[in-house]
């Protein structure tokens, strides 16, 4: 018994009961670019696989696949909440995007349209091509951008985030160009997807980068990393064997779950980029959330 007035010590069973109660694990989603090559080949029955395999929502790569993914997401009970979107509708440089991936008839304002047409809650602005980021003016310039796109996202009640990889954490002239975008960034109009691989990547500490950004991520993506990795920034260079399942890696991964709850992280997105077989990845890894 404790006495009065003090505070009882956390037990090691209360501590993992707490895990156990995440909300996370009731609507844990996946990632569709972890399945891109399975989509290509039966689109319907991966999704169906996912929803089978434990997925409560999916994440979906673009507008078009929204609405593809929409119909048959509805009919498996599966949500999609969350989406990402063409980073060219911000930076403006279609000329450096192949013919064959330019989206006919949309424009950044369609791209918001369709999202709350169909009840999405996050749009996500998670990349840029080497080109589009090689000066830390091209940071400011899309940090400021963003904003913008942030605040008509937030006029059609969706929130905008921006996904990280590794090669916002290598230095520019000295500077860190993540830092520019937490600093540059409007937190009404834009706030986070972090994923923490590739902070990880970057030799940036998952946990300690959440803390730093304490309220400010929305979405967070839960992948691992194998162990011996050295530190790389760009996302090219990776070894494919780098990927690893959740708890198959050396991520912190009970940690950084146990943290999304306290600084108001809303939904956790498995994501695995490389695999050699996704749809068993994808069952490992949510069957590693379901124990934790």
């Amino acid at each position: 018994m404790a006495l009065a007035g003090s505070i009882p010590l956390l037990s090691a069973q209360n501590f993992e009961h707490m895990l156990a109660e995440s909300p996370y694990k009731k609507e844990i989603g996946l990632q569709l670019y972890t399945v891109r090559n399975q989509l290509a080949e039966d689109f319907e029955g991966t999704i169906k696989a996912i929803k089978e395999a434990g997925y409560f929502q999916i994440e979906t790569g673009n507008s078009q696949q929204i609405l593809q993914a929409m119909p048959i997401a509805k009919d498996l009970g599966l949500k999609i909440r969350s989406s990402f979107f063409q980073w060219t509708h911000v930076t403006g440089r279609w000329d450096l995007v192949p013919d064959t991936q330019k989206p006919e008839g949309y424009s950044m304002d369609k791209v918001i349209e369709v999202a709350a047409e169909n009840g999405l809650e996050y749009l996500v602005f998670g990349y840029m091509v080497p080109q589009e980021r090689s000066t830390l003016d091209d940071y400011r310039k899309i940090a400021d951008k963003l904003n913008v796109v942030g605040e008509k996202c937030a006029k059609a009640g969706i929130k905008l985030c921006y996904h990280n990889h590794a090669f916002e954490f290598g230095p520019i002239d000295g500077t860190v160009p993540f830092d520019i975008l937490i600093e540059r960034f409007d937190n009404n109009a834009i706030q986070f997807e972090l994923d923490v691989f590739w902070s990880s990547l970057a030799g940036v500490e998952p946990v300690k980068l959440m803390k730093r950004l304490d309220g400010r991520i929305r979405l967070l993506h839960l992948k691992d990393k194998l162990e011996g990795t050295p530190i790389i920034y760009d996302e090219g260079k990776v070894p494919k064997d780098a990927f690893k399942e959740l708890g198959n890696g050396v991520v912190n991964l009970k940690k950084v779950i146990k943290l999304a709850e306290k600084i108001g992280v809303e939904q956790c997105m498995v994501e695995q980029d490389q695999s050699p077989d996704p749809l068993q990845s994808i069952k490992t890894s949510i069957s590693y959330v379901n124990k934790v």
